[in-house]
C-alpha cells in the first residue's frame, strides 16, 4: 500500500471514495456536485488530499486536510476534515496509514498540530485516534453556526 498527495489524475477515484464517505454520514450528494467540489480543491490547492492505493493501484481511502493557524501557538496547523477507508479495505491498517501520512505532512510543513472531530457514535474511529495519540479536548467546547 502507498499513500501520497492526490493530484487531478486521482479525481475519478477520489469522487468514488468521497461519495461513499458522504453516504456513510447520511448526506449523499449527486456525483457531479462531488466531482466539482473535489476538482475545485485540487485546482485551488486550498486543501491537501492524500490518497491510499493498494499494490494493484486500487484506491482504498483518503484523508483531506485544510490549513489553519493556531493563534495561541503562533504557528500553522491543519484541520483533518475528512478520513475515509473503503468498506472492503477496512481492518487492514489503511486508516492508520492515512493518519500517519497526515502527521508526516504536518511535520514537513511545520504545523504545530492536527485537529479533527468525528461523530460521537463513531467509536471505531475514536479508538483509532486515541491509539495514535490524539487527545479528546477537555478544555474547549465546539460550537457551530449554520449559515445555510
Amino acid at each position: 500500500m502507498s499513500t501520497r498527495i492526490a493530484t487531478a489524475a486521482d479525481l475519478d477515484d477520489l469522487v468514488s471514495l468521497f461519495a461513499a464517505y458522504l453516504d456513510f454520514y447520511g448526506v449523499g450528494k449527486p456525483e457531479p456536485q462531488v466531482r466539482a467540489f473535489l476538482a475545485a480543491r485540487l485546482q485551488r490547492d486550498d486543501s491537501t488530499l492524500l490518497i491510499s492505493r493498494n499494490e494493484k493501484a486500487n484506491a482504498q481511502g483518503f484523508v483531506q486536510l485544510y490549513p489553519l493557524y493556531d493563534s495561541l501557538a503562533l504557528r500553522p496547523s491543519f484541520l483533518l476534515s475528512d478520513l475515509y477507508v473503503a468498506e472492503q479495505a477496512r481492518r487492514q491498517g489503511i486508516g492508520e496509514q492515512l493518519l500517519e501520512a497526515a502527521r508526516q505532512h504536518g511535520l514537513r510543513t511545520g504545523a504545530c498540530g492536527l485537529q479533527l472531530e468525528t461523530a460521537r457514535s463513531n467509536e471505531a474511529a475514536q479508538s483509532l485516534y486515541e491509539r495514535l495519540g490524539y487527545v479528546r479536548d477537555a478544555v474547549y467546547l465546539t460550537y457551530r453556526l449554520d449559515l445555510s
